[in-house]
């Protein structure tokens, strides 16, 4: 009676796990899928010290004193708006290494509506508008067009993934730096280059071998990007770290939720490498695969 009641008991809880996966799952997927989301970026553009045209953008665009300017061009049949936007006169905006934020939209010439005054997700035209969004990157301004009818958006049928496997749900041992350590890692676009903070190191246990991962981002939120041998999956990955045992000196980390990118979905996400020595010799055959 004991074993047939732990049993079911298991059986209970396994089915429980995989239903609240299957949820997260199913939220990761409408989150994707917002308009103005990462399926909707089409160009990745840098702008120079000289004033001119960016394909697909209206206006004039440029960088002058460490900030990112831009200015309306008479004739222009789609014009920027938006809270940021300086009406009648140049708008200049500043972001911060890694940063990056949305400073307007507009409605291309041949799309019917108006644009939202700064909303990019707002009003009945969310879904024709396209978002200008703001990035420095390695000391660069860059220009990332966010449009709703990119075909990686329209065509999204949802993130290729593994079943879920309870095996793979990982309480790893952890070790929590004093200080967070600077790390510089390479980006997922050539030439480009991220600055991170390393918080921990965390153990992972596999065929009676151990595995040291470095953990990046803080100690409240602390992910770890990794790669693995594993065929079909992006070339790297990206899991959050769940609190674990604090006694055992343990994190949660499930393995079912390992994420791919922004430049998984996109030729224009400039998404950091995992830290040097971030590897699994052998296959997580866990997350998500490679979407295309």
């Amino acid at each position: 009676m004991t074993g047939t009641l732990g049993s079911t008991r298991a059986a209970t809880s396994g089915a429980q796990a995989a239903d609240r996966h299957a949820a997260w799952r199913a939220a990761r997927d409408r989150a994707l899928r917002a308009p103005h989301g990462w399926l909707s970026p089409t160009a990745l553009l840098w702008p120079t010290s000289t004033p001119g045209r960016l394909p697909g953008l209206p206006g004039e665009w440029w960088v002058a004193d460490d900030r990112l300017l831009t200015r309306a061009v008479a004739g222009d049949e789609s014009v920027l708006v938006g809270e940021l936007v300086e009406y009648g006169g140049p708008t200049a905006v500043s972001v911060a290494e890694g940063r990056s934020l949305v400073l307007g939209t507009f409605l291309p010439a041949g799309r019917s509506g108006t644009a939202s005054d700064g909303d990019p997700d707002g009003g009945s035209d969310g879904e024709r508008e396209v978002a200008v969004e703001v990035v420095r990157r390695t000391g660069r301004y860059g220009l990332r067009p966010r449009d709703p009818l990119a075909p990686t958006r329209t065509g999204f049928t949802g993130v290729p993934a593994f079943a879920y496997d309870p095996a793979w749900v990982l309480d790893a041992p952890v070790r929590w730096y004093d200080e967070p350590a600077p790390r510089t890692v390479g980006a997922a676009r050539p030439r480009l280059v991220h600055h991170v903070e390393a918080v921990g190191e965390i153990e992972v246990r596999h065929d009676g071998a151990t595995h040291v991962l470095v953990l990046t981002g803080s100690r409240t939120r602390p992910t770890v990007l990794f790669t693995d041998e594993a065929d079909g999956v992006a070339p790297w990955r990206v899991v959050d770290v769940e609190a674990g045992d604090e006694q055992q000196g343990t994190v949660r980390v499930d393995l079912n939720r390992a994420t791919n990118l922004p430049f998984a979905f996109t030729d224009h996400g400039t998404c950091p490498a995992p830290v040097p020595g971030n590897h699994l010799p052998f296959a997580v055959t866990a997350g998500e695969r490679a979407p295309r």
